[in-house]
């Protein structure tokens, strides 16, 4: 594949201009504007394309405009879209009844975004511990971890581990005890008898994409089950293939009693969300304890369970695995000294940069070379391409990024030569 000069920024552009004086000023986005996108590639409004290395933090894991998507999307509009649920329709119970059996859990309840399905979350392990664990109402607590995200509700920002998320919201949601990430010891110190539940990341993605110790899963799983405690998976960004399998817990054998899937459950063309359990945990709700006007509505049933037979028509899982090896035999077969370490599993990993380094930059830099994508938290640029991405488009993507480090060292260098010769 031909490589393309950097283009100009497009930082005043008409529109981001626009956008700048009627939108809330709540996110940084880089100069790009997109006018439209077809599996991995997005192209600008002047023309230019670009790689997606980033596909919306997961929710475009099958690529843009995957044509059975659409397809199902636009047939179901054309249908039925939305009753709210105070009637039945005839696309819920079919999608739901995917769900579980790809989960292997027992009653899903879907929503919108993947923060509701985590507020979901919240909501029936607090239930079943006041009416199933017998904890007084108002005193159940709910483990969590150090560089954590679930979301950015007045609830889940309660408990990040990040002050900027949590500055200025109060007063804070109580109930949650927050541990080190990694740390089995931590995590059995803070077990009281009013916890109720563990949230968990099986994979930290806005974190830095940590991955934890082998085992460590298992054994949250272990003193869940030792001190009568839901464990509840957030999977919103690592479930549906990401991690080289259907559920990154799934690595370690490991079954959740509560399960929160988001993103990638929508095929990139919708809102869709959904909190799968055991029977104890969801089966706590009673009629009116939770809902949602959009939740569940026929249209989202419709190209979630599409979303779902895709996943695994096209062996999606396996093509992340195989794509996640790609990528990683290339950024460690360059060795190179800007690259500090390399984490993930599948089509998600993090590559931590040098403090000399601003993963910023090179994020912007990226961008001038073709390949959008985002940084976070640890000095760490994320790589999380659509699952389906062609592995000829991965390694370019990785030419261009080893690129855009060695235009960072040759910078470097010369900004200290400069500082020498003065």
């Amino acid at each position: 594949m031909t490589v393309r000069a950097p283009f100009h920024s497009a930082e005043h552009h008409p529109l981001i201009d626009l956008e700048r004086h009627v939108s809330a000023r709540h996110y940084s986005p880089l100069p790009i504007v997109a006018s439209r996108a077809e599996g991995s590639w997005i192209w600008d409004t002047a023309g230019r394309r670009y790689l997606d290395m980033m596909s919306a933090y997961s929710a475009v894991s099958f690529g843009h405009g995957h044509p059975r998507l659409v397809d199902a999307l636009i047939e179901q509009a054309r249908r039925l879209a939305v009753t709210s649920r105070a009637i039945y329709s005839d696309q819920l119970a079919p999608f739901l009844s995917d769900l579980v059996k790809l989960t292997g859990l027992d009653l899903a309840l879907p929503m919108n975004s993947g923060a509701e399905a985590v507020e979901t979350a919240i909501k029936a392990a607090r239930k079943w511990g006041n009416t199933v664990k017998g904890i007084p109402d108002g005193a159940a607590e709910i483990i969590v971890f150090d560089g954590n995200f679930h979301g950015r509700t007045t609830t889940l920002i309660s408990f990040s581990s990040h002050d900027q998320y949590r500055a200025g919201f109060g007063p804070l949601t109580g109930g949650f005890r927050c541990v080190p990430f990694g740390d089995a010891q931590a995590l059995r110190a803070a077990i009281t008898s009013h916890t109720c539940a563990v949230l968990i990341e099986p994979i930290q993605g806005e974190g830095g994409v940590i991955v934890p110790p082998a085992g460590y899963l298992t054994e949250v799983r272990r003193l869940c089950d030792e001190h009568n405690i839901m464990m509840i998976a957030d999977e919103i960004q690592t479930g549906l293939g990401r991690t080289g399998d259907v559920l990154a817990v799934n690595h370690e054998g490991v079954r959740p009693d509560g399960l929160c899937l988001g993103k990638a459950l929508g095929g990139g063309l919708l809102p869709v969300s959904a909190f799968a359990a055991t029977e104890e945990l969801l089966g706590v709700f009673n009629s009116g304890d939770h809902c949602s006007t959009f939740g569940g509505n026929a249209l989202a049933a419709h190209v979630g369970r599409e979303a779902l037979a895709v996943l695994m028509e096209e062996e999606l899982p396996m093509r992340a695995a195989q794509g996640g090896k790609v990528l990683r035999d290339a950024l460690e077969a360059a060795n190179h000294p800007v690259i500090a370490e390399v984490r993930g599993r599948g089509l998600m990993i993090g590559v931590q940069l040098v403090d000399t380094v601003s993963a910023r930059d090179v994020v912007e830099r990226l961008g001038q070379a073709g390949i959008i994508t985002k940084n976070t938290y640890l000095n760490t640029i994320r790589l999380s391409p659509p699952l389906n991405t062609d592995p000829a488009d991965l390694k370019w993507g990785i030419s261009r990024l080893l690129e855009v480090l060695d235009e960072c060292v040759a910078s470097s260098n010369s900004r200290a030569s400069g500082a020498v010769a003065v």
